[in-house]
């Protein structure tokens, strides 16, 4: 190839990028046991780029790593923002899905909030949850399934679930309740 100086081109460019996207890649590059150029190579032969093309995104899921380090198993945003009835004062929710190894605790959400993100110009609101247990099928899990946007999915255990979910709602073992105006999730008896 002949680049537009009629040189020929050495395939190699220095590309600059927020610190948020290069942390983002070079987690996901880690994740995906290959080096980050070649993990940029790849996503940039792929079709789109996805959530880490995007800064917000790219932002949150740094955040979340440095609050969970490894144990990060997804997340996905979720709640009106996702659903498109977000109010003025409305925050964003994102399901950050960590390993059973890691305890829930406050400890989790007082890191979060030392440095919190925004999505949007809307504060990020986090819930970490651990994984589903089988066919445990709750109301959070049903909204997420309807409506949550997967941002990472680290080995497609989330996108599964959510999968399993949909179908049980589908085959109408879980169905949606309103009771006194409050809608709610519950398995059909």
């Amino acid at each position: 190839m002949v680049s537009i100086s009629g040189f020929a081109r050495s395939g190699r460019f220095v590309l600059r990028m927020p610190p948020a996207l290069h942390a983002a890649l070079h987690g996901a590059a880690r994740e995906s046991g290959v080096s980050l150029n070649t993990y940029c190579v790849r996503r940039l032969a792929a079709a789109g780029s996805g959530a880490a093309a995007d800064q917000d995104a790219a932002a949150l899921l740094t955040r979340a790593r440095a609050v969970v380090g490894d144990a990060l198993a997804a997340v996905v945003l979720h709640g009106s923002w996702v659903r498109g009835e977000a109010g003025p004062a409305s925050d964003v929710d994102a399901l950050l899905v960590v390993e059973p190894r890691l305890a829930l605790t406050r400890a989790l959400y007082r890191a979060w909030d030392a440095k919190p993100v925004t999505w949007r110009g809307r504060r990020v609101d986090p819930h970490f949850v651990h994984p589903a247990a089988d066919e445990a099928f709750s109301g959070l899990w049903a909204e997420v399934a309807l409506d949550g946007a997967v941002l990472f999915d680290r080995e497609w255990m989330l996108s599964a679930w959510l999968a399993r979910v949909r179908r049980a709602m589908a085959d109408g073992r879980l169905v949606r309740r309103v009771v006194h105006g409050q809608p709610y999730w519950t398995e059909a008896v």
